[in-house]
């Protein structure tokens, strides 16, 4: 398999003939591609087809360095880098019946002609109590940016608990939680 592929059509009939070998054909075939033994939990088809990506890898080449170390970040759980915004970048927020627009500019963010240090300094003085600056203008969701909650083996065998179920209150113009059964 160490020969060089050009030809698409080449390529892809290869890509066939991986397809129809057999599962200890193809664990042969493995051990000459990536020089050592198949995992042992791979079916036949993941087999074939991580081969037939080395093989389409070498013929037109692999992922850029960038790419490369974004998806070892993930491997290792980390967070991707945060999303920069550039200078000019205009964000716009209703608050309140207010509309608040904020332009990024190279030291910060501009709001009201002043220039502040970090979204959350903003959404603090527009609305007077902490808040994440990025939740706030709406460039990150709930819950982003921080790690999964573990739940440990028991409070996984326990059943969960239901959302309170809304209730029409008596004079119908607001909706009144109930607490959960």
């Amino acid at each position: 398999m160490r020969r060089r592929w050009r030809d698409p059509a080449a390529i892809a009939a290869e890509i066939d003939r991986i397809r129809s070998l057999r599962l200890d054909a193809l664990r042969r075939h493995w051990r000459l591609v990536f020089g050592r033994m198949p995992p042992t939990g791979l079916s036949k088809d993941l087999l074939g087809r991580m081969i037939a990506a080395r093989l389409q890898e070498r013929a037109f080449g692999g992922l850029d360095r960038d790419s490369l170390k974004f998806l070892q970040s993930l491997a290792r759980h980390e967070r991707p880098p945060r999303r920069q915004l550039k200078p000019g970048t205009v964000l716009v927020r209703e608050y309140q019946g207010q509309r608040h627009i904020v332009t990024t500019v190279r030291d910060g963010f501009d709001w009201q002609g002043t220039t502040y240090p970090s979204l959350s300094a903003i959404a603090r003085a527009i609305t007077g109590t902490s808040w994440s600056g990025p939740r706030f203008f709406a460039l990150q969701a709930a819950g982003d940016g921080s790690k999964p909650k573990r739940r440990s083996a028991a409070a996984a065998a326990r059943p969960q608990r239901r959302p309170a179920q809304p209730q029409w209150s008596a004079s119908h113009e607001r909706v009144v939680a109930s607490p959960a059964p």
